[in-house]
């Protein structure tokens, strides 16, 4: 059982020709909810590639919470380690969306902070049927090294997505087995610019200075993605589409990324599958509902172009 163990937010979302200045109102349209939280889309986007997955996290007692189980349970998650909390709402994210696709979020945690090391380790059980964990960092950093700490010491695989970027001793970071980072937190990882694959290259090389074990990887949005690991290290160009929407679009690789690597594929192989599946997202609204499953990635003209 692959498991996530994050965030479960209710997704509202507006889109605005641009994005106001401070003090500013500006006219928005199609207003919308999704399920979404990136532990809850990643969960999601494993479930869609056809693994078997488990989430930990926790919503409130609320109608939000009972909705964003329900749809994480009908793609096949198994909901059964979601904790209800009587007295927090369930977190809620508030999402505008530009005219070129890209997205500005504001996130009230609710349940979602509410997470302990406790939970976790009565959740996770004896990890004998782990095959990996996958986290981030909506929930608290506490849980989070609880997580990391566990898988370590159980030899299960331990992905860490730094979204959003916070300060993890690089101690626990390097108990991870792949750590993903998009290009502002990467940037704010080495504290220098990160916009391209020169710079992400510049980056890696600084991150992997201070951490040694782990595989790193930069997302770089359409261009594709930095990768340093023992097997490659290299810029892999992403697919040009035309974006419409950008939410979730960073899950569904690292979902795909993940699933891939575990099913044996390589990482220049699981890297370029997983552009497709971010290719495909960028072209619908919404988290979750963006998410493709593995048919239709595999049915994808541009499939071929994936395998080595």
């Amino acid at each position: 059982m692959f498991t996530v163990i994050g965030s479960v937010n209710m997704d509202l979302t507006l889109e605005v020709g641009r994005f106001p200045q401070p003090g500013e109102t500006v006219p928005g349209r199609n207003f919308r909810s999704a399920h979404g939280g990136k532990g809850a889309n990643q969960a999601y986007a494993v479930a869609k590639m056809g693994l078997p997955v488990a989430m930990i996290g926790a919503v409130g007692a609320d109608t939000f919470g009972g909705e964003m189980v329900a749809g994480l349970a009908e793609v096949g998650v198994d909901t059964s380690r979601i904790l209800r909390r009587e007295t927090e709402a369930s977190g809620t994210a508030l999402i505008t969306v530009d005219g070129a696709g890209q997205n500005q979020i504001v996130v009230a945690a609710g349940a979602n902070e509410t997470l302990t090391p406790a939970d976790i380790e009565a959740a996770l059980g004896d990890l004998r049927d782990c095959r990996a964990l996958l986290l981030q960092l909506e929930v608290p950093l506490d849980a989070v090294r609880k997580a990391i700490e566990l898988g370590h010491a159980a030899g299960v695989p331990v992905f860490l997505n730094t979204a959003p970027c916070l300060p993890l001793p690089d101690v626990v970071l390097n108990r991870c087995t792949w750590i993903i980072a998009n290009e502002q937190e990467a940037a704010m990882l080495v504290r220098q610019t990160v916009t391209s694959p020169a710079e992400a290259a510049f980056a890696a090389t600084a991150l992997r200075q201070r951490l040694p074990h782990p595989g790193l990887v930069i997302t770089l949005g359409a261009g594709g993605a930095w990768i340093d690991c023992p097997s490659f290290t290299g810029h892999l160009p992403g697919f040009q589409v035309d974006t419409v929407d950008t939410v979730g679009a960073g899950d569904a690789w690292i979902g795909a990324f993940a699933t891939e690597l575990l099913e044996g594929k390589s990482v220049i192989a699981a890297a370029r599958f997983a552009h497709l599946a971010a290719a495909i997202a960028v072209t619908r609204r919404g988290a979750q509902t963006s998410i493709p499953d593995r048919a239709e990635v595999e049915a994808d003209p541009r499939v071929a172009a994936v395998s080595e």
